[in-house]
């Protein structure tokens, strides 16, 4: 099955196998392609945090709203997080970016205050969301991505200092019983004519 035909049985799942695994092997497979996710600059404002152990599982899951059995029910859930200071933001980008690329940032984003340069870090991490969500399709895992948890609940549990929590998602194995499964709920989109245009 090429990836076009991969894209058109991809959705997002609501319920999910606790049974299914995903292989250690295509988890490693997974992080070597988020850390290969492109970024504006290569800026990656980003952290990847791929929840293994049970308790912490459980905790997010309560923080998840009604994402809370996807969580608990799926193979791995994975935290995307963006940085939280703009001086830290600052400072790795000088010790590990070309001059060009440093001054595109302070000449073109900086300047446009705090509030845009946080707007712009997150639109980096979402750009790594895209790519988690593609491979997925690709190599047939099943995906949920999360707007609906508590980010600050999920922050307070993760204690990862220098990072603050965007959005979450979970991977693994369909439940037979998904309700949202195209053969259950067919996939809507708009017709492509509204949305690709051609100048």
């Amino acid at each position: 099955m090429n990836f076009l035909e991969k894209m058109k049985t991809r959705y997002t799942v609501k319920k999910y196998n606790p049974q299914g695994a995903i292989s250690s092997e295509q988890i490693n497979q997974l992080k070597e392609i988020l850390n290969l996710s492109p970024s504006s600059i290569n800026s990656q404002p980003w952290n990847f945090v791929f929840v293994n152990d049970p308790g912490v599982k459980e905790q997010l899951a309560e923080a998840s709203y009604f994402n809370k059995g996807k969580v608990l029910d799926s193979s791995q859930l994975i935290v995307f997080q963006v940085i939280k200071n703009t001086e830290d933001f600052e400072r790795q980008i000088e010790e590990n970016l070309p001059e060009g690329s440093v001054n595109y940032y302070r000449t073109m984003v900086k300047p446009k205050g705090e509030e845009a340069i946080k707007s712009w870090l997150g639109h980096q991490v979402y750009l790594s969301l895209g790519v988690l969500l593609s491979a997925c399709a690709a190599m047939g895992i099943d995906s949920t991505p999360m707007e609906g948890i508590e980010t600050d609940k999920y922050d307070e549990i993760l204690k990862n200092g220098a990072y603050e929590t965007l959005f979450a998602v979970v991977i693994g194995e369909r439940s037979e019983n998904d309700s949202n499964n195209p053969v259950v709920t067919p996939k809507r989109r708009l017709e492509s004519e509204k949305i690709i245009l051609e100048v």
